[in-house]
């Protein structure tokens, strides 16, 4: 028994409502849902692209794709895919043995039963194994029994799999557990991995040099609001990442990982190179600033070179230091961190202490005089100086609250991420947060000192309110002369205040060499992730790690080199805000992806993180891009155009990834919301649009049918190519399910818009009219069935009438019952290429084969597997068979043919010959063609019937009727004689050509004459073709006029015949066709619903 598989490719379009809403509505539903179809097929999940990478399923592929894929050579056209059925049978007495030999109570000695409740099913528990990628790191994949394994008999299972379904939860971590000690693979909580890093990146050197003189600007009022600003755009930030961070388990990556698999490759891409560059830059920045503290320091007693060389050496030793520290491996690194996160919490501490230490008159002098109130009050309110103002001192502070992502980019290395990140980061944000501030309300130093203790107030002097006069000092020469000391002038205030200077110098060390190790670390570890996605393939050789934490070491030399660069060029004042802007970037795009993500209203989208709002996550986004205009209008300029380059480049190159992103989800709910908004809209002739079901056969096989009907509906109609299914209904389910991936890969791949879908029914008749009535989507329902010519209709067997009839009971009986338009496309060789495929096919196997006994890789296979595989593809006489048949034994011309609706049509013609009134459809598809590119050179020919006395008037009232139609033509042909009779030799070749179908009934008796009506039914009578004699006549005579005027078009569009539903017999309908359109260039006859689909009203 064998599986007959029937490929049709349609396309439907269905008019709608009023105008232009309806216009604008049809062309709304329509690109998304193409949009979701062309983004769900050619991209592969992470699952789907570590199971392609298997080396065992070869040679199945190669057998399963190989001859019989393709139609039988010598089939006619609805005879598809042979298959065998014995080779089921089998499987299941095979299996049905097996079940019969297991007994129903025996649930001890069967290690099968262990895997449910000890009944006799193959139903598994719930288990984590199932929903695990192929290769996860964290355990192995189990495959749960199919529904159709469950369904129709029960499997054999093998001892390792039964043994992996005995496994539990806690022996499968602990075995976990133990596996990583054995590598040694080092991971990280949430406090060494997360918070460490997060506090040791926001505290910077702004903390010690930069927060003293924001606060003589600003004062401690608009101060703390400025911190509080900033925290805020962290803080969403913050929680935007950790209800990523929770929605799945997280790899490596960072902030990449976070946004490339929320909004998708397009996104991720882009800003994943963004934020690995800016994180390699803010090395050099974070190491300059150290340098320049250490220049500063041995200024006074010794310089080596002159200070930008200084600062270029000192620069040079560090970075090369903590590159050796971060290839040591992430643990000496984790080490680091901690011992400089104890200096830097010491060196706060000190400070706060330095302030309840009672003062010295060198401090007073310089404006320290420990918590006093008037100082505070002084204090509170701005100063704003040197053209400064609220949002400059913003943008100078704003870069010293960044770093809340130093945990997340390094999530690959953390124990639990989905814990971790949002723990760690939050605490990070809250306790840094509050040190600024704290910090910031213990100012206890005026803004303007002279630093010289003699200036003290003299008895009888006015304070005017001054702060420092009241506590004995006047500092009121700064108002006329600059000072050094005090807020507004001197950086180093906290070193001045602390108990013990030196270690708020330490302190500065610690911060910005903790910075720099973070960004050291990140930088490679985000460029990694994104190399390994392959989403640059010029970059994937720096995806490759080393040793038992899969350490970047070729990111880590990338990263010195960025880093160097920058350290060399010592001028970091252009530079710093560019990084604040593509940390800024990120920030947004993180918001974004949370607001997108809950936006899109995905099942998928359940983070474990509750405490995050989507229009907050999105006032967030909006935020970090006005802070990155404050800060500095032209690096967000800079950094928006960077981030678009690399959008667009990603998104032309389309990297075949499937991760599932909100993009998608959204694209799915605009697609649906737009469908339903068709709905509402009502039909409007001015708004029909062609929209065809292609009887195509499979996509690949029959090309030019696909592309002569993608051509008039390629951005103005819905095409859906589908295929019918018959034979047994469980290997023709098998055979449905397995190819309709491929399928719409193919239409992508070869930039077809359409889409694909598969039928399985009893009968082929059956399918089609399921798929006439049941396709399309709301108003987007088919209103024209095109279909290519039966060429082979006379070459079947005469026992065999039951295809053509099928063939032409679907278009002259079903498509016209359900008010569908009809197009049969002809060509000269026909559209069927399976041979040239399957030919194809067989000689890419033998190719195959050839490399893989070359290459040695046969020990790559499992021998049990291939063996038949091997001993059928090695055969002498297959190979020999394969090897004989050489390309120059294609069908060059059949090539050719199939591949002549893609080339541009040359200057020429397409006649029309509107021989009848069907709607306007005869007109319409050619008018579409020549608004095409490759037929914008092609005129319209209109020829139609009209008396031989009236030929000018009726050239004038066809010249009227498309004019009103608004519809170019560049000639109108009246034709008087199609009534007139053929001539004899045509009339000759079409009665023989129908005589193998006649019954010849009046040359026998009467009881034999009813006894062959009775047996060949189909058979033309001599009756009817005696009634339709007038009929055929004027077939075989259109022939010879088509023959006369429109042998050189570049394509005839034909008005179709319509026989009488139970009175014209098939294969007399047949013969009309076929002598209606012999022997000419390509033709398309057309017959319309006879509803209007043109009007002359506007």
């Amino acid at each position: 028994m064998h599986c007959h598989c029937f490929l049709y490719n349609f396309s439907f379009s269905k008019k709608t409502g009023d105008a232009r809403h309806s216009r604008t509505s049809y062309a709304t539903a329509l690109d998304p849902l193409l949009q979701l179809e062309e983004q769900s097929v050619p991209a592969a999940t992470e699952d789907q692209k570590t199971q392609k990478r298997k080396p065992v399923s070869f040679l199945k592929m190669s057998m399963n794709n190989s001859p019989n894929v393709f139609l039988d050579p010598n089939a006619n056209r609805f005879q598809v895919n042979i298959i065998n059925e014995s080779h089921d049978s089998n499987e299941a007495s095979q299996e049905d043995k097996t079940e019969a030999s297991l007994h129903p109570c025996d649930t001890h000695n069967k290690m099968y039963y262990l895997q449910t409740f000890g009944h006799n099913t193959m139903d598994p528990v719930p288990k984590i194994d199932y929903y695990r990628n192929t290769g996860s790191v964290s355990g192995n994949k189990l495959n749960r029994p199919s529904l159709l394994e469950i369904h129709e008999q029960l499997a054999k299972v093998s001892e390792k799999e039964t043994f992996d379904f005995s496994l539990t939860a806690g022996e499968e971590t602990a075995a976990s557990k133990e596996e990583e000690k054995k590598t040694g693979l080092v991971k990280f909580g949430w406090v060494k991995g997360v918070l460490v890093r997060c506090m040791l990146n926001i505290w910077g050197v702004m903390l010690f040099i930069r927060l003293s003189w924001i606060v003589g600007q600003a004062g401690i009022g608009l101060g703390v609001i400025i911190i509080l600003l900033a925290t805020m755009v962290t803080s969403i930030t913050g929680l935007s990442t950790s209800a990523i961070a929770t929605n799945g388990f997280v790899r490596g990556g960072g902030a990449y990982y976070l946004i490339s698999r929320s909004l998708g490759p397009e996104f991720g891409g882009s800003i994943g190179l963004i934020f690995a560059f800016a994180n390699a830059v803010a090395v050099a920045m974070y190491v300059v600033g150290f340098a320049e503290t250490v220049v500063e320091l041995l200024k006074s007693d010794s310089i080596m070179v002159d200070e930008s060389n200084d600062i270029r050496i000192i620069g040079t030793i560090t970075v090369v230091c903590l590159l050796g520290i971060s290839v040591a491996g992430m643990e000496w690194e984790a080490k680091a961190q901690v011992i400089l996160l104890i200096v830097l919490l010491i060196a706060i501490a000190n400070f706060f202490i330095g302030t309840v230490i009672p003062t010295n008159n060198e401090k007073k002098a310089r404006g320290f005089f420990n918590y006093q109130a008037s100082i505070f009050a002084e204090n509170f309110g701005p100063d704003f100086r040197s053209g400064e103002g609220f949002f400059s001192v913003f943008a100078i502070f704003f870069p010293a609250a960044t770093g809340i992502l130093a945990g997340a980019n390094i999530s690959g290395d953390l124990e639990d991420p989905q814990g971790a990140i949002p723990k760690g980061t939050m605490l990070a944000i809250l306790i840094t947060t509050v040190a600024y501030i704290a910090v910031a309300v213990s100012s206890c130093v005026v803004r303007d000192a002279t630093g010289n203790i003699n200036d003290t107030v003299i008895p009888g002097m006015s304070c005017n309110g001054s702060s420092a006069c009241n506590l004995g000092y006047d500092f009121s020469r700064c108002r006329s002369q600059p000072c050094d000391y005090g807020l507004m002038n001197n950086f180093q205030v906290m070193s001045m205040v602390s108990g013990f200077g030196p270690l708020i110098t330490a302190g500065i060390f610690s911060a910005t060499l903790s910075s720099a190790l973070a960004s050291l670390v990140s930088a490679p570890k985000v460029f990694q992730a994104l190399c390994k996605d392959n989403v640059y393939k010029g970059l994937h050789f720096f995806a490759k790690g080393y040793g038992k934490n899969n350490e970047p070491i070729r990111g880590y030399v990338l990263t010195f080199v960025i880093a160097m660069a920058f350290i060399l060029i010592a001028q970091l004042n252009t530079i710093a805000p560019i990084i604040s802007n593509f940390f800024l970037a990120s920030y947004a795009l993180i918001n974004f992806s949370c607001f997108h993500a809950s936006y899109a209203k995905s099942p998928g989208w359940r983070p474990a993180f509750r405490y995050y709002n989507m229009w907050i996550s999105l006032f967030g986004a909006l935020l970090c891009c006005g802070v990155m205009f404050v800060i500095n209008w032209w690096a967000a300029l800079i950094t928006y155009v960077i981030e678009l380059f690399l959008y667009i480049y990603v998104t032309y190159k389309k990297p075949e990834v499937n991760w599932g992103s909100s993009t998608q989800a959204l694209c799915y709910i605009k697609a649906l919301d737009s469908a339903l908004a068709l709905t509402t809209v009502e039909d409007h002739v001015k708004n029909f649009r062609p929209q065809c079901i292609a009887l195509t056969g499979a996509p690949m096989i029959r090309p030019a049918l696909l592309d002569i009907t993608h051509t008039f509906t390629k951005n103005n109609g819905l095409c859906i190519c589908c295929e019918v299914y018959t034979g047994p209904r469980k290997l023709c389910v098998k055979e449905m399910n397995s190819g309709m991936a491929k399928k719409q890969a193919w239409l992508t791949k070869n930039k077809r818009k359409a889409f694909y879908a598969a039928v399985a029914a009893d009968s082929f008749r059956d399918g089609v009219k399921s798929l006439l009535q049941a396709s399309g989507l709301g108003r987007m329902k088919p209103n024209t069935l095109v279909i290519g010519f039966k060429k082979d209709w006379r070459n079947l067997s005469l026992t065999n009438t039951h295809d053509t009839k099928v063939y032409i009971l679907f278009f002259c009986s079903d498509a016209f019952d359900f008010e569908l338009g009809t197009i049969i496309v002809r060509i000269s060789q026909g559209f069927d290429i399976s041979q040239v495929l399957q030919v194809q096919g067989m000689l890419n196997v033998t190719k195959k084969v050839q490399m893989f006994f070359f290459n040695g890789s046969l020990q790559l296979f499992s021998f049990s597997e291939t063996l038949p595989h091997l001993l059928f593809l090695i055969s002498e006489s297959t190979i020999n068979t394969v090897q004989s048949m050489h390309m120059g034994e294609f069908n060059q011309k059949l090539l050719e043919a199939s591949t002549q609706f893609k080339k541009k049509q040359g200057k020429g013609t397409i006649d029309i010959w509107w021989l009848f009134d069907d709607g306007g459809l005869t007109i319409l598809i050619p008018y579409i063609l020549t608004i095409r590119k490759k037929w914008k050179n092609c005129k319209l020919r209109i020829f139609t019937g009209g008396k031989v006395n009236r030929i000018e008037e009726e050239k004038l009232v066809m010249a009227s009727l498309l004019s009103k139609f608004r519809i170019k033509f560049a000639d109108i042909n009246i034709i008087c004689d199609i009534n007139m009779k053929p001539n004899k030799e045509s009339w000759k070749f079409f009665e023989e050509m129908i005589e193998p179908y006649r019954l010849r009934e009046s040359c026998k008796d009467i009881t034999t004459a009813e006894k062959l009506k009775r047996e060949t039914p189909w058979k033309i009578t001599d009756a009817e073709l005696e009634a339709f004699k007038e009929k055929s006549y004027r077939q075989v005579r259109l022939n010879e006029l088509l023959q006369e005027h429109s042998r050189a078009a570049n394509l005839i569009v034909l008005s179709l015949p319509v026989a009488r539903k139970g009175v014209v017999s098939d294969y007399l309908y047949m013969a009309w066709l076929e002598i209606l359109s012999k022997n000419l260039p390509p033709v398309l006859m057309v017959r319309g619903n006879h509803k209007n689909v043109l009007t002359f009203y506007s």
